[in-house]
């Protein structure tokens, strides 16, 4: 899998995680921002705070932190399978 069908992949698993119930079409910026974070961080915790930093900062909504881990090791997966590390 090659890194734009990874970002593609990325953006559909972000675009049904819909953490504030604003629905799909809400956040493309705030995906734009975490998958080009997706593309320099590796690590599940490091991931997760990216996603809190952005869709909190965009939407001065307190998300819990589980719920990004939950997406980061999500997110990783398909990284991981994009860079075949797997």
């Amino acid at each position: 899998m090659q890194t734009m069908e990874m970002n593609k992949r990325a953006v559909v698993l972000l675009k049904q995680w819909d953490p504030f119930l604003a629905g799909e079409d809400a956040y493309d910026l705030e995906i734009a921002d975490v998958v080009a974070g997706l593309q320099h961080i590796d690590h599940p915790t490091d991931l997760a705070k990216c996603i809190r930093d952005v869709y909190e900062h965009s939407y001065e909504i307190w998300i819990p932190f589980e719920k990004c881990m939950e997406i980061s090791y999500k997110l990783l997966a398909i990284k991981y399978e994009a860079k075949c590390i797997v």
